[in-house]
């Protein structure tokens, strides 16, 4: 962002927006908050949902602690229905569903002991 300096936008989010084409508050009143993030997302950097707050808080005027939860949960929700969107990343496959295969003991091997050495006589009682 340009002068002059918008409120909750520190150096860090100020060069990630002049890098998505967003210099001046009118461009980021243009965009609107959820764009403005996803144009950022979208040019590889990996923000947390603190600039999407940041980026409502600039353009309320507000500090972006202070943005309402109803409205932090409508813009959540603009921005994964619009992450949804986005392609899956290069050179990776999309992420699929998280499976566990759990591998049980055969019941007949369960009594012996699994790290007892197979060459070695077995013990009498």
């Amino acid at each position: 962002m340009s002068t002059p300096k918008m409120r909750n936008i520190g150096p860090k989010s100020a060069a990630w927006l002049r890098q998505v084409g967003l210099r001046t508050r009118e461009d980021l009143e243009a965009a609107g908050p959820v764009e403005a993030f996803m144009r950022v997302r979208r040019a590889g950097f990996r923000p947390s949902l603190n600039l999407l707050y940041a980026l409502e808080g600039a353009l309320l005027d507000c500090h972006w602690q202070e943005v309402p939860d109803d409205r932090r949960r409508q813009l959540v929700e603009a921005a994964e229905a619009a992450t949804a969107d986005l392609p899956a990343p290069r050179g990776r496959p999309a992420a699929s569903p998280v499976t566990t295969t759990v591998h049980r003991e055969d019941p007949a091997d369960a009594e012996s002991d699994p790290y007892a050495d197979p060459a070695a006589p077995a013990d009498e009682d």
